[in-house]
């Protein structure tokens, strides 16, 4: 049985155990980098977004180490009934993405960090836009929400679950053996420099690039390559930050 650090949810601990031995039907893990996760008081990682599946991995990592995370999730999970009452029984973050009432969500997040939990926040804030799936560019979420609190910041790289499920997919690909999932989680991200009273736009905007340089770093160990030395720009391209850019459905 797990030994969690703070107390859990009674609802995350059953969807933990139905989930848990899904995952180990589908996937098999090749974890490294733990070493480099605080050993106590609260923190946030922050990973990569290749697949709709992808939460699950390193969550599943971070359960099994007594660290199950707290998501800072789209508004849209907390409006299907019964996705809705999981995620409020799991104490989850509903954050109201592209809207002016998106901030109301670092409240909540910081409030459970000073707790001591693990905080999750998706940097680029989609499913990544790159051709070759290397991380996009970020948003200033992470980075706020870091420097407000005064926590570390944990990159978490992985590569593989888009290769069980597709972006944008429905279905899983048809597969005779577990998916390779390599997880790998990154030093915390050298944000302290930039904490201030009041925290400035400046700072954030820095502290995003850091975070998503150290993300990027992660995978390019993971998969052997460098990134392209210009991060990805959906804007640029003429394309939704947010959402199914191909079919205007939700990411």
């Amino acid at each position: 049985m797990t030994a969690h650090r703070l107390p859990t949810p009674v609802m995350y601990r059953v969807v933990a155990g139905i989930l848990r031995p899904v995952l180990r039907s589908l996937m098999r893990y090749e974890v490294s980098g733990l070493e480099h996760l605080p050993r106590s008081g609260g923190f946030i990682v922050a990973p990569n977004h290749v697949s709709h599946i992808d939460p699950f991995p390193w969550a599943h990592v971070l359960y099994n180490q007594g660290r199950p995370p707290v998501f800072l999730a789209k508004s849209s999970l907390f409006e299907t009934p019964v996705v809705r009452s999981v995620m409020r029984h799991t104490h989850q973050v509903r954050v109201d993405r592209e809207t002016v009432t998106a901030a109301r969500s670092i409240g909540p997040a910081i409030r459970a960090i000073e707790a001591g939990a693990c905080v999750a926040v998706y940097p680029e804030g989609s499913l990544t836009r790159d051709p070759d799936m290397w991380p996009m560019r970020g948003k200033t979420g992470a980075a706020r929400l870091a420097l407000h609190a005064g926590c570390p910041v944990i990159p978490i790289a992985q590569w593989g679950p888009q290769d069980l499920l597709a972006p944008y997919a429905r279905r899983p690909t048809p597969t005779w053996h577990r998916t390779l999932v390599r997880i790998r989680f990154g030093p915390p991200v050298e944000l302290a420099d930039l904490r201030s009273d009041p925290v400035t736009r400046e700072a954030i905007h820095t502290g995003t690039d850091r975070i998503m340089q150290a993300l990027t770093h992660e995978l390019e160990q993971l998969r052997g390559e460098r990134a392209p030395a210009e991060r990805f720009d959906p804007k640029a391209h003429g394309l939704r930050s947010t959402g199914d850019y191909r079919s205007g459905g939700e990411s």
